[in-house]
């Protein structure tokens, strides 16, 4: 019963928790609707996401801070995304995020004895494919063209036209860059 007269209790830091829960809501409730067109109309007139309409977001992905996310033309986030925008977060265009990817823009500060959060943007350069189940860290940069291997953990800027994969990721390889495709043409119901 304490803790039900808790949670009522008035205040600004309650409202601010109760507002921050619903908009979480929101945009899970969003994120799982079944077509990408309404999901996108309700992302940018509720929230204030950039996103152009020749790039296709899946469903079920999770975007916190939706107004500081920019999505180029003709990108695909993929199905069960976590796109961390706290800090900001800039996707060219004819960018591939494959399912499960996460992008973090802040984390807790090993260090720090109060446990505080440090962090900062993310980067993601015209062309560059993140495979599926990769996490890319605070304040990196994914250069143009790059490529980050299925599972890998990005903790350090990626160079332009890079192949990398691992744990911390590493350079593995080099990709053509002649690129001239457009990514979104195809159009999923979901």
């Amino acid at each position: 019963m304490r803790y039900l007269r808790e949670l009522l209790r008035p205040g600004r830091a309650r409202l601010r928790a109760w507002a921050v829960g619903w908009r979480f809501w929101g945009l899970t409730f969003i994120g799982g609707l079944p077509t990408h067109t309404l999901r996108g109309i309700l992302y940018r007139r509720l929230y204030g996401l950039v996103i152009p309409r020749s790039s296709v977001l899946y469903g079920g992905a999770e975007i916190r801070a939706p107004d500081r996310l920019k999505i180029g033309a003709h990108s695909i986030i993929g199905h069960r995304a976590i796109l961390d925008a706290r800090r900001g977060i800039e996707i060219g265009c004819n960018v591939n995020l494959s399912t499960g990817v996460w992008i973090w823009t802040e984390q807790h500060d090993p260090q720090d004895p109060d446990f505080g959060i440090v962090g900062g943007g993310v980067v993601i350069e015209d062309y560059a494919w993140i495979s599926c189940r990769t996490v890319i860290l605070p304040g990196v940069t994914i250069g143009e063209g790059a490529v980050l291997a299925a599972g890998a953990v990005v903790t350090k800027d990626v160079p332009p036209w890079a192949i990398v994969g691992g744990v911390p990721a590493t350079v593995i390889g080099q990709r053509t860059r002649d690129m001239r495709y457009t990514l979104g043409g195809y159009v999923p119901i979901v």
